[in-house]
């Protein structure tokens, strides 16, 4: 596959409740604010938010299977966090190519946005991109 500056690709997906229990399940951040229905009234939301890893995990998504794609090597990725996802909120992870760097590395915009359009997560990637042939 040929890359070229500005290409780029997405996944969106619905944030359900099982999705936010495999989540802590798997990695142990079993934080009130997104298991607790009850406790979550009294913190910063008023209610559960998604945790902001699994949000930011659907770039990996788009990485891996979409673009670059296939045999890409994530080597960074910085991720601002700017607004809370909610359970039911349909999620749109973007990866856009922003420059393509010598020894067949890129760096990627990584964004997140809700269903109202609005940017939840921010962020870079570095990559190593998939080994073609010419």
């Amino acid at each position: 596959m040929k890359y070229e500056i500005g290409q780029s690709a997405s996944f969106s997906k619905t944030i359900a409740e099982c999705d936010v229990y495999g989540f802590a399940g798997i990695t142990g951040d079993f934080n009130p604010l997104h298991v607790n229905a009850e406790q979550a009234k009294n913190m910063p939301f008023g209610r559960r938010i998604v945790h902001g890893m699994l949000t930011a995990s659907f770039l990996s998504t788009v990485i891996a299977g979409k673009m670059p794609g296939p045999g890409t090597i994530y080597m960074k990725q910085e991720a601002r966090f700017l607004k809370p996802v909610y359970l039911g909120d349909t999620i749109t992870a973007k990866v856009e190519i922003t420059e393509l760097m010598e020894k067949g590395k890129a760096e990627l915009r990584t964004v997140v946005t809700n269903q109202d359009g609005i940017m939840v997560v921010d962020g870079t990637a570095l990559v190593k991109l998939p080994q073609t042939e010419d």
